[in-house]
């Protein structure tokens, strides 16, 4: 169940690589189309798409937006890409940092959903372990040579049983995939705000027009609230009473950030493996009660009974 959360690993990778090239003195558009051909997986069409639409004349950041909604979980992370990349632009700050920048946010987030997938393995192979014991019963009762499929399906008390038996593993299916889901990270672009004003001081814009740019990037990319608007304001208000700049204290506080959204979903993490013990408990094994043992039980007393 963890795992189908697509790691942005991947992402991250591919964001280190263009940095690397266009440090290198690569053209931008021309760094995309080199990672296209070599790219595989399931980024290699969204990357050859942003490849296509910047040569039909289509802005990098825009070609990034578009292909964002193909990307399913880690859509927010692609818009933030784009933001990223669109605000570098106005504000002529140079991309190889900004992209070196986003590529470690990306492999912090990628650790924390690691970690995520780690805690949740002993938890989630032993709910799917369990949740085999209903059938387990059935077939115990056939080999000890009792007709529990006969009881389940052709007796009143074998179809209560069957009823409620179902309904406890479709209750324990709801209930264990709400715990995983309530573990997965709340942002995937934490500090991203931060990030991106960064980004804007550093190009050397006057303040109002690094905020004006920062504004209309997550306005116009559809960014959700990372909760850094007032950490900016705090940031910048602390940089203009030091009189020193201000990018260095915004990614400072964008890593703060990203290490607490770490910590919170480590929190989260090892919270939920205790707590998925509570639909196995209460859901599946009275389902496997249900469905496993008191057929077994019906069919011996039957069988019993008619022997008299």
């Amino acid at each position: 169940m963890a795992s189908e959360t697509a790691s942005v690993e991947p992402i991250a990778s591919f964001v280190q690589r263009l940095g690397v090239l266009l440090s290198a003195g690569v053209a931008p558009s021309s760094g995309w189309g080199y990672l296209a051909e070599a790219a595989v997986g399931p980024e290699a069409a969204r990357l050859r798409a942003i490849v296509d639409s910047v040569a039909a004349g289509t802005s990098i950041a825009e070609a990034v937006l578009a292909v964002a909604p193909s990307a399913g979980r880690n859509e927010p992370v692609w818009r933030g890409i784009a933001a990223a990349w669109q605000v570098a632009t106005d504000a002529g700050a140079p991309l190889a940092p900004t992209l070196a920048e986003l590529a470690a946010s990306l492999r912090a987030l990628a650790q924390n959903q690691e970690d995520l997938r780690t805690a949740l393995a002993g938890p989630t192979a032993t709910a799917r372990m369990v949740v085999m014991l209903p059938v387990v019963g059935v077939l115990f009762g056939l080999v000890l040579g009792f007709d529990s499929l006969s009881v389940l399906f052709s007796t009143p008390p074998g179809l209560a049983c069957l009823a409620l038996g179902v309904g406890l593993m479709l209750a324990a299916r709801w209930w264990s995939r709400r715990v995983v889901d309530s573990a997965r990270p709340r942002q995937l672009t934490p500090g991203l705000s931060l990030d991106l004003m960064a980004i804007a001081v550093s190009g050397g814009a006057a303040l109002p027009r690094a905020i004006s740019s920062v504004s209309a990037a997550w306005t116009r990319f559809g960014l959700d609230d990372d909760g850094g608007r007032e950490a900016i304001d705090d940031v910048l208000a602390l940089s203009r009473r030091a009189g020193v700049p201000a990018a260095a204290l915004l990614r400072s506080e964008a890593a703060e950030a990203r290490r607490a959204a770490r910590s919170a979903g480590e929190r989260r993490a090892a919270t939920v493996a205790v707590t998925l013990m509570l639909p196995l408990g209460i859901c599946v094994l009275p389902a496997f009660m249900l469905l496993g043992v008191a057929p077994l039980l019906i069919a011996v007393v039957s069988s019993t009974v008619a022997g008299f």
